[in-house]
C-alpha cells in the first residue's frame, strides 16, 4: 500500500529536497506541497494524504494552528491525516502543544535522510515518533508548563482504570522506551507489550503513544528529572 504524503514548508528548497527523497521510495507518493499552513490545510483537504510533513514556523498560518485544523476538522470533514511536525532546536516550545493537539510526533529538519523516510513509515503505520532524546526535550517543555493541580488530580483518577502492569508500561513509554526495550525491561513478549499499550490507549481514550507520554506527565505518574 502506497503512503500518500504532502509537504508543508515555507522554504521551497526544503520542500523540493524532501519531495525528491520521498518520491524515490517505492512505497511513498508525494501528492502535494504548500508554502504555509493555510494552503497546507487546503491541499490536505483536497488530496487526503496519509501523512502531512508540517513545518512549525510559517507565514499566514503556522504549523501548530494548521495541525489543529487538520486533526480537529469542522463538521462534515472526515479525513484526519497523521501529522509529523518538522522543527529545529529553537522551536521546541511549539512541540508540546503540537503533540497535545494530536500530532504523531516530530522530526528535526536536519535529521539524516534515512530518518525522514523511516519517520513517514512509522507515523503512517499509526505509531508515534518519540525517540528517547525527543522525549527528554518534551519533558523539559512540560516542566515549564505544568498543568493546574485540579487537572492533575482528574487525570490521576482516570489513570486508576489501569492495571498495575498497564501502569508500568505507561511509565516506560513516558521514559522514551521502545516496545522492544519495554519487553526486555518487564521480561515480556513484544506482542504482549503491544497488547498492553493498546489497552492503555483505549482505557485512557488517547490517540497514540505521543499523547500517552503527555498523559503520564500531566497525571503525575512521572515527573521531569525523575528518571
Amino acid at each position: 500500500m502506497t503512503i500518500k504524503v504532502i509537504i508543508v514548508d515555507d522554504q521551497a528548497m526544503v520542500r523540493a529536497g524532501f519531495a525528491a527523497l520521498l518520491a524515490a521510495q517505492s512505497d511513498i507518493d508525494v501528492v502535494g506541497e504548500a508554502p504555509d499552513g493555510r494552503q497546507g490545510v487546503e491541499v490536505s483537504r483536497h488530496t487526503h494524504p496519509d501523512v502531512v510533513l508540517m513545518d512549525v514556523r510559517m507565514p499566514e498560518m503556522d504549523g501548530l494552528e494548521a495541525a489543529r485544523q487538520l486533526l480537529d476538522p469542522p463538521r462534515g470533514v472526515t479525513h484526519r491525516p497523521k501529522v509529523l511536525m518538522l522543527t529545529t532546536f529553537d522551536v521546541d516550545d511549539y512541540v508540546y502543544e503540537a503533540l497535545r493537539a494530536g500530532a504523531s510526533g516530530f522530526l528535526l529538519k536536519d535529521a539524516p535522510p534515512a530518518d525522514l523516510i523511516s519517520a513517514v513509515r512509522v507515523v503512517a503505520a499509526g505509531e508515534a515518533l518519540l525517540a528517547p532524546s525527543v522525549t527528554r526535550r518534551l519533558i523539559a517543555d512540560f516542566a515549564r508548563q505544568r498543568p493546574a493541580n485540579r487537572r492533575k488530580d482528574t487525570l490521576a483518577l482516570r489513570r486508576g482504570a489501569l492495571t498495575p502492569r498497564e501502569t508500568e508500561v505507561l511509565e516506560l513509554i513516558a521514559r522514551g522506551l521502545s516496545n522492544q526495550e519495554i519487553a526486555e525491561s518487564l521480561v515480556l513478549a513484544e506482542q504482549t507489550v503491544k497488547t498492553h499499550i493498546g489497552r492503555v490507549l483505549a482505557k485512557l481514550e488517547l490517540r497514540d503513544r505521543a499523547q500517552a507520554v503527555i498523559f503520564a506527565y500531566e497525571s503525575g505518574l512521572v515527573s521531569p528529572g525523575g528518571q
